[in-house]
């Protein structure tokens, strides 16, 4: 959360320019896929859009807004994707995201939280997960001869524990298959990444501390996840909530698609059944743009100039390994949708919004859906198991042939 000034400082530069609004005019291919932001694309109305959440923050700060039921509708629909963040730091270099995650935390800290999030609180506070299933069945997924001893730590996060336990089922047979010993925390929580994007910011630095304080009693330093949330959350969330920078992080986490990709390139994995369809791959925005290392920075300036910051651009997240991993199974033909990698479209899966208002997530991911169509893909892949439940709510509606898999299923597949 920004202090009061730096708070004020970003959410004034905003020149009210729209760029946050399109993808880059270097990458627009034509009018139909060159939007950026779900809910300005949706809404068409000012308030609902970067700028405007930006010019909200400045009139809240002043005393001269009040969170009215319309303006907590357009903050907490924002999908938190990080779209705009990246796009405006080609042109002016402001936190966007920051002022929007900023301007939330002030929301719930007025006492105005959705209903829907409140009960998300109460389940984890209550069982540890956030569908309030009991905290026994976290680990129903797990074969019985996985130990405790073991060089590498598994972190499922509640979606693969729970709703989509095959997904974790898989993960844990691709770890053993490559010789990969690995463990699990006992005392595992829900990784945080929902409650830090609705602006729980205590409860989400209880979450971290407790999860942190797991790992280094385990004595193990690299933790894997297949989850682009429990991703974010691990490398970025924990240390900016302890105010620290990723690499002073007692651990190094790593995405399943990361570990796989470093043994394709050392010859050390090889797929030998095929898999023959047109895929395309869906950037996730929390392993894409939203993962870059965070780096703790005291605000300083010399007249205008941040000093000692090194900004975060959404480029240098993860892109390269899904595609690497994709690009190695025989038989499987990528092609790329218009928006991707940092100018990707959000599925509507991030910061709270397909619990708290499903048709618009479902909209949201119909955008995807129709866009992936658009490349001639049998199959969307994705590394987020709450997006691929999204994307298949959408895809049992339409009918239609094309499916959906996470990386780990596909890898799975053909391993």
């Amino acid at each position: 959360m920004l202090d009061v000034m730096e708070y004020k400082r970003q959410a004034r530069l905003c020149v009210r320019c729209s760029f946050c609004k399109y993808i880059d005019m270097n990458w627009i291919n034509g009018i139909r896929f060159s939007r950026q932001c779900p809910i300005d694309s949706k809404h068409a109305f000012n308030l609902y859009s970067p700028q405007g959440l930006l010019y909200s923050a400045i009139a809240e700060e002043a005393g001269t807004l009040q969170f009215t039921p319309k303006l907590i509708d357009a903050l907490f629909k924002c999908t938190m994707c990080g779209a705009c963040d990246s796009r405006c730091k080609r042109n002016l270099d402001i936190e966007v995201l920051q002022v929007i995650e900023t301007l939330r935390a002030r929301c719930i800290k007025s006492g105005h939280i959705l209903p829907v999030h409140q009960q998300l609180a109460e389940n984890i506070r209550k069982t540890g997960n956030e569908f309030g299933k009991p905290a026994k069945d976290r680990f129903n997924w797990l074969p019985k001869h996985v130990g405790l001893n073991a060089s590498i730590i598994y972190f499922a996060g509640d979606q693969a524990a729970y709703n989509q336990p095959e997904l974790a089922q898989e993960t844990g047979a691709i770890l053993n298959k490559t010789g990969a010993a690995f463990m699990v925390l006992p005392e595992e929580r829900n990784d945080g990444n929902e409650v830090m994007s609705i602006g729980l910011l205590e409860f989400a630095k209880e979450l971290a501390e407790h999860n942190i304080k797991s790992i280094q009693e385990s004595g193990v330093k690299i933790v894997v996840t297949g989850s682009a949330e429990t991703y974010k959350s691990l490398k970025v969330d924990y240390p900016k909530l302890l105010n620290k920078s990723t690499e002073e992080m007692p651990y190094k986490v790593m995405h399943i698609s990361e570990y796989l990709a470093d043994l394709i390139k050392g010859g050390k994995l090889r797929f030998n059944s095929s898999f023959k369809k047109k895929v395309t791959y869906h950037d996730s925005c929390n392993l894409g743009r939203l993962s870059e290392p965070w780096q703790a920075w005291t605000p300083k300036y010399e007249g205008t100039i941040p000093v000692g910051k090194k900004w975060r651009r959404g480029d240098r997240g993860i892109y390269d390994a899904p595609r690497e991993v994709l690009k190695a199974i025989p038989g499987l033909e990528l092609v790329e949708m218009e928006r991707n990698r940092s100018n990707a479209w959000s599925a509507g899966a991030t910061g709270g919004v397909a619990r708290a208002f499903p048709d618009f997530a479902l909209w949201t991911a119909g955008e995807r859906i129709e866009e992936a169509a658009a490349t001639g893909a049998e199959a969307i892949v994705t590394c987020s198991p709450a997006e691929k439940e999204l994307l298949n709510k959408v895809l049992e509606n339409q009918k239609t042939s094309m499916n959906v898999y996470d990386l780990t299923e596909l890898v799975s597949r053909v391993l």
